[in-house]
């Protein structure tokens, strides 16, 4: 099943605790601290895996973690390290915050990777807690939470040329006759529903390319009409366009007609497609008597062409470099297509690859949280909670039976302005406050 959108969600992992224990052996008397931090949790990575060319390995699954850190242990031994999560994607996938709707990363090359979620922090032992004053910590820090976040997931496929046109004017034949490629051809409407992809060799010395077949366009296709603008944007990084025209007529539409309607779905939709460079390929030309249409189209073609490169430096430099030239071809019989893609391959060197995202607009990663916001709410039994992510991992790590450890945990909540915030609500000495599972009277 082809699929080039998809959400998921994802999760990194928690940092592992730290260790709370101290130095036991034969005749060593009130041994130290030696409690081990927490490992690190795993990151969330994503790579390019070139074994894959659609989205549809996320069809059944969409939800990926992962491992946790592990805690640390005794003799000042750090827990281990948890696992990575690396999620596969195909070439041309783009990752969007979906909360957000920024995009995060352009995955275009074999080997891309990128961290989208660091895991979180190992909690550190209590031997990092041991001072001249507090000589016997009996207290460590808890690991930080991994962070989850929704993405999308879009794809664009990776094409050096893209056959663009109605449907039913051979698109699908063209690609089949000179690729391996084998799409559904039928005499119906729409019988490519999905992109299909193909690697042309012309055998001439010029360089092999990739082409692109995308389901035909209709009049309107650009504000969703028929199935063509769902894969659009599978010729947005195409460096070149072969523009398949019936010129027959056989339908009934004008040749020309077509050529100005289909440019005009593609400057709608986006307009530098409106300036990919060209070539245009006249197909059926056996079922076009005597060459009439074929004449007129290209009188047309021509005053078109004289216009746009008048007003369009893009259209001017695109025709030196050899791009708006008119093919004859029969696509069912393979009859000109030969020549059509030795040129294509011929010139398509002398236009650059199509930069979609500048690498100055991607974000690296999904932006950090800032882990010392916090936020005061008075609950109804009047009870005074906190709640923010540092403030949780410093209650997990706070032990009531101990005093230095409970001073510790003071000295950190007002250091971050726990203190002042609840001072400004308005707390009172003796009122409760409640830290998740903590609860202690205030006391100023």
């Amino acid at each position: 099943m082809f699929m080039d959108r998809t959400k998921i969600t994802v999760t990194s992992g928690s940092g592992g605790n730290g260790c709370v224990s101290f130095r036991r052996e034969k005749y060593v008397n009130a041994g130290g601290p030696d409690g081990g931090d927490g490992g690190n949790g795993g990151d969330v990575v994503f790579k390019v895996d070139p074994r894959t060319s659609t989205l549809s390995d996320f069809r059944f699954k969409h939800k990926f973690t992962a491992e946790n850190g592990g805690n640390g242990m005794s003799q000042k031994r750090t827990g281990k390290r948890g696992s990575d999560v690396v999620i596969g994607v195909p070439r041309g996938t783009l990752i969007f915050d979906d909360a957000t709707g920024k995009l995060i990363a352009d995955l275009k090359e074999d080997g891309d990777c990128i961290v989208i979620l660091k895991g979180g922090k190992g909690g550190r032992g209590n031997q990092n807690f041991a001072t001249a004053t507090r000589q016997v910590p009996n207290f460590a820090r808890a690991g930080e939470e991994g962070r989850t976040a929704e993405l999308r997931l879009e794809l664009k496929m990776i094409a050096d040329v893209g056959i663009v046109g109605f449907p039913s004017v051979g698109k699908s034949t063209l690609l089949s006759v000179t690729t391996a490629a084998r799409p559904e051809i039928a005499e119906y409407h729409f019988t490519t529903i999905v992109p299909n992809l193909g690697v042309v060799y012309t055998g001439s010395g010029e360089p092999s390319f990739v082409l692109a077949d995308i389901p035909g366009l209709i009049e309107g296709a650009a504000e969703g009409a028929g199935l063509g603008h769902e894969f659009l944007r599978h010729i947005e990084r195409t460096r070149l366009l072969i523009h398949v025209i019936d010129v027959s007529g056989s339908e009934g539409r004008d040749p020309f007609e077509d050529f100005l309607a289909i440019n005009t779905e593609l400057e709608q939709f986006n307009a530098r497609l409106s300036e990919r460079p060209q070539i245009i390929a006249l197909n059926k030309t056996d079922m076009d008597e005597g060459g009439k249409k074929e004449k007129k189209f290209r009188e047309r073609f021509n005053e078109w062409l004289e216009e746009k490169e008048a007003e369009n430096e893009a259209v001017r430099s695109a025709r030196e470099k050899g791009a708006y030239v008119i093919f004859d071809i029969m696509a069912a019989i393979a009859e000109g297509t030969d020549n059509l893609m030795k040129y294509t391959g011929s010139i398509l060197g002398r236009f650059d690859s199509v930069e979609f995202v500048p690498e100055t607009d991607l974000e690296s990663s999904l932006p950090e949280e800032d882990d010392d916001t916090f936020e005061v709410t008075i609950d109804p039994d009047g009870a005074y909670s906190v709640t923010g992510r540092r403030v949780r991992n410093l209650a997990l790590s706070i032990n009531m039976t101990d005093q230095e450890s409970f001073g510790y945990f003071q000295m950190q909540l007002r250091k971050k302005g726990v203190f002042d915030r609840l001072r400004e609500m308005g707390i009172q000495d003796g009122d409760t406050v409640r830290i998740y599972e903590c609860e202690f009277d205030f006391m100023d």
